[in-house]
């Protein structure tokens, strides 16, 4: 065991030294801070695709990561593996006065997180954890009688005031890097010793987003074809900038922006509150909705190959990019749901699996939402036009036109269900499961 006491920071959803709480928090204790990053097995194992882009990207960041703190006599642990057998390991090997990380709400999480904490407690070691990755979380936008919200316009009303009571504070943990334990190199991992390997077609946005993009926000985000919305998703995923200095700009510069990060927090509190909702729909009685399933109508949709220009363009983005335009999501999880009653499940699976910017919370609040059984959902009786919808967002087909070369061949497939006849058969079977 090393004899110097040490603190250690625990890295999971925020790859960043900047404006990170739980990281201003260790830097501040007594003893010099030792970060830790765990490739969980848990989660790895659970992945399809070996050159999963996410795994690519959190190496990555990890290396930027790594470099930075060698420059300033540190480094960082990375390990691989369960992460209670890591900690066994950790605490074996190190003299661990404290822990310190930040908040995760998802339900293995949750879980996880008690499981360390109980085992760093027969250890004598505080866990110390922090909200670092939402404005407000948990229990702190409530209804006045104390109950959380399921709708989201009175949610953002108390959201904004709470604001404006308790302003955005930045932690300025880089000004605290000195407190760094120092230490030659540490081992990092690479992929390969993960079974891993990387994948060569990740293209991830820049961290920041122009002030014109946040700007003509409003006016332009729907459409598509125009490079209109920040691509921060992968970002705020990782935790690789921060979520208060996003929503201050937003703050500055553009409501509908700011609207976009309250509905991030919306959902996270809905997920801590309703666990339930990852297996199950928010609304019971949408579980009675006899889903059709189809095999080969969801390849079609998995390919691109509906026959319907805007659904199809969305699918191939997402299969070759791992991201897909936020106005496209909803129309094609609505055209998987509704025009063709395949359930929403296997949809956010698929989206789980293909997703850069793949979070728990808002992709279940979201597929939930378009199958009209999550909470402040869609009725299930508005059922997106995808024809009108291109001709509304997509009017001169450049979105089309970059993901769909044979669009205007006879090689793109015929519709693989006719618009007015699906949506008649899904209004027929929503109508039967409420009944």
């Amino acid at each position: 065991m090393s004899k110097v006491k040490i603190t250690i920071f625990w890295h999971r959803r925020d790859l960043r030294l900047e404006d990170n709480h739980g990281l201003f928090q260790a830097l501040k204790s007594e003893y010099p801070v030792l970060p830790l990053f765990i490739f969980d097995t848990e989660i790895l194992e659970e992945l399809q695709a070996k050159d999963d882009a996410r795994v690519s990207f959190i190496h990555r960041e990890l290396e930027a990561l790594q470099k930075h703190l060698q420059s300033l006599g540190a480094s960082m642990l990375i390990k691989y593996g369960k992460p209670f057998e890591v900690w066994k390991e950790v605490i074996a090997q190190y003299d661990v006065a404290a822990v310190f990380t930040n908040h995760d709400y998802e339900p293995y999480a949750k879980k996880r997180d008690l499981q360390i904490s109980e085992l760093l407690q027969s250890h004598h070691i505080a866990f110390h954890t922090y909200k670092d990755h939402c404005i407000f979380e948990k229990n702190e936008v409530l209804k006045k009688d104390g109950a959380p919200y399921s709708v989201f316009t009175p949610y953002s009303r108390v959201w904004k005031k709470n604001l404006q009571q308790q302003p955005i504070q930045i932690f300025d943990s880089e000004a605290l890097q000195n407190n760094f334990f120092k230490t030659p190199p540490l081992e990092s991992i690479s992929l390969q010793q993960m079974g891993f390997r990387p994948n060569q077609n990740i293209d991830i946005p820049k961290r920041k987003v122009q002030d014109t993009i946040l700007k003509e926000y409003t006016e332009k985000r729907d459409y598509p074809g125009k490079a209109a919305t920040s691509r921060l998703g992968v970002h705020l995923r990782f935790g690789t900038i921060s979520i208060r200095e996003l929503a201050k700009k937003a703050m500055s510069i553009n409501e509908t922006f700011l609207n976009e990060l309250i509905w991030r927090d919306f959902y996270m509190m809905i997920l801590y509150h309703n666990p339930q909702v990852v297996t199950a729909p928010f609304k019971p009685a949408y579980a009675n909705i006899k889903w059709r399933n189809d095999e080969t109508q969801l390849e079609a949709w998995k390919e691109g190959k509906t026959g319907y220009p805007i659904v199809d363009a969305g699918m191939r983005e997402l299969n070759q990019t791992g991201y897909m335009h936020n106005r496209v999501r909803m129309i094609v999880a609505s055209f998987l749901t509704k025009h063709l009653l395949i359930d929403w499940k296997i949809g956010e699976a698929y989206f789980a699996e293909k997703l850069l910017d793949f979070e728990l919370a808002s992709n279940n609040g979201g597929w939930q939402w378009a199958a009209s059984c999550g909470c402040d959902a869609v009725p299930y009786f508005r059922i997106f036009n995808p024809e009108a919808q291109l001709k509304k967002f997509d009017p001169n087909l450049r979105y089309v036109r970059q993901w769909i070369p044979e669009y205007d061949e006879k090689a793109y497939p015929k519709p693989i269900v006719v618009h007015k006849d699906a949506r008649a058969r899904a209004l027929d079977t929503f109508k039967e499961a409420l009944t």
